[in-house]
């Protein structure tokens, strides 16, 4: 072979980190939008470009909640509804005599108010309308001949009938036509279907977002899948759900001992349920009523994995963006749902703002992972141990030290628990190699893995109390 001058790169040297997942999550949630593949969103993305990619959809007012509270990426897997919205009642203010009818599927839950801003009968008129209550307008138009003003993207059409005397002047300047919907959802089965369609992505991330209202029977069936993704296709992630709504005409009372009712037989440590939901200010200026567990996605996004989002210094909500926790009068009832494992937000006298009361996690009674700061960093120490034994399988032993040949193996699986430790997000941890293991036989090395978390202050006392400087001096 002819001599001459090779170049060998040597990859890795500045020290960057390959992608751990760690912050970013997977949002399932109803949409129009149809994907063949998880949709990317980063947090530099606005309002609008977030709403273009997902739509009008409960899966954008998730991910946009998210993004302004601190996720950096987020995937989202859109689902077609299997539960078609409702369409309220068309309310109407002003003086015209012509009237408007709705019809069709909504993609969301919007409250879409036509404006008429110059009188007239059909193709005469001219209107505006908005799609997020009076928030924002878009430009005005004439009304169509039909009469059929279909407002896109959100899968709802007016219908426009003038009067039968003096059609000409059936609208008039001011008048309004209004209406609510209700969103659309997912059934249990579409839930299900996406998470399995996930069990063998490649995709790095550590937890994953159920978008919408959900009841015991999907938390049990969606703890059942999570024990799959750890046990069978080796992905240590947690979950996190919505807890329903009040019925309409229930009390608070009720609703509270609903919801402790409703998570009896669920015990499992790597599902989270987020009963706080709240009048909020979104990103792209809408108020409405929401769950807050977009809030805490973002938070999850910002906070170290060992960090607890109730640490009130870094997280809390102003109250200019936070008007209120709903549904009244549910502060008297926080105690008993955080007793209850739920995710609740709260109040503390002397703070402004709004708090999460403990990452509560549901996990069975004595677990040592309550909150999601200790299953964060479970989850983190079984993904990253286990790139490291991965790489250690097929290995050789030396038979004339088989206890010092395993010993060398188990260092290597150690490195993750050593750069935790000097990243602080674990006090201390070491790695045990029980003697005595016949590897010839068995062929399989065991470790055992223990570590000492950090420690959290939760609550704090203090002995307030007078003393004399007189007494007792000399």
């Amino acid at each position: 072979m002819l001599r001459d001058v090779s170049t060998t790169i040597t990859d890795g040297g500045l020290g960057v980190s390959a992608a751990s997942g760690t912050g970013i999550h997977i949002k399932i949630g109803v949409s129009s939008v149809q994907a063949n593949s998880p949709i990317p969103i980063t947090g530099n993305m606005s309002a609008a470009k977030i709403k273009q990619l997902l739509g009008l959809s409960p899966l954008a007012d998730a991910v946009l909640d998210s993004v302004e509270n601190g996720s950096g990426k987020i995937y989202c897997v859109p689902v077609a509804a299997s539960v078609d919205g409702a369409i309220g009642e068309v309310k109407k203010e002003g003086s015209g005599t012509g009237t408007a009818i709705v019809s069709g599927k909504p993609n969301n839950a919007y409250e879409i108010i036509v404006q008429i801003t110059e009188s007239g009968g059909l193709n005469a008129a001219t209107l505006r309308y908005s799609v997020d209550g009076g928030y924002s307008f878009g430009d005005e138009i004439t009304m169509p001949l039909n009469g059929e003003l279909a407002i896109p993207d959100t899968g709802l059409t007016f219908k426009f009938s003038e009067a039968t005397t003096e059609p000409a002047n059936s609208f008039q300047v001011g008048d309004a036509f209004t209406v609510k919907s209700e969103a659309p959802q997912m059934s249990n089965q579409d839930v299900i279907k996406a998470l399995a369609a996930l069990r063998n992505n490649t995709l790095a991330y550590e937890f994953i977002h159920i978008v919408g209202e959900s009841a015991r029977a999907l938390w049990l069936a969606v703890a059942s899948e999570i024990t799959t993704f750890h046990e069978t296709y080796k992905k240590p992630v947690f979950a996190i759900m919505e807890a329903p709504s009040p019925e309409p005409g229930e009390t608070v009372d009720t609703y509270a001992q609903r919801l402790v009712n409703e998570r009896k037989g669920l015990k499992h440590t790597d599902i989270q349920i987020v009963t706080a939901r709240s009048r909020y200010t979104k990103m792209d200026g809408r108020t409405m009523e929401i769950n807050n567990a977009g809030i805490v996605c973002g938070w999850y996004a910002k906070a170290a994995p060992q960090q607890s989002i109730g640490e009130t210094k870094t997280f809390s909500i102003a109250e200019t963006k936070m008007l209120e926790l709903l549904p009244a009068g549910i502060e008297d009832y926080i105690g008993l749902l955080d007793e209850a494992n739920y995710l609740t937000f709260r109040q503390y006298e002397g703070l402004d703002g709004f708090y999460v009361t403990n990452a509560r996690m549901m996990c069975p009674d004595g677990s040592d992972y309550r909150y999601a700061e200790n299953v964060r960093i479970k989850n983190k120490l079984i993904r990253e141990t286990r790139k490291e034994a991965l790489k250690q399988l097929q290995g050789q032993v030396d038979m004339s030290d088989v206890q010092g040949s395993l010993e060398t193996i188990a260092k290597f699986i150690e490195t993750p628990v050593d750069e935790m430790v000097r990243a602080k997000e674990i006090s201390s941890g070491r790695i045990i190699v029980p003697e005595d293991q016949d590897i010839l036989v068995t062929e399989t090395l065991q470790v055992i893995i223990r570590y000492v978390p950090v420690g959290y202050v939760r609550e704090i006392a203090i002995d307030l109390g007078m003393e004399n400087p007189y007494v007792g001096g000399a």
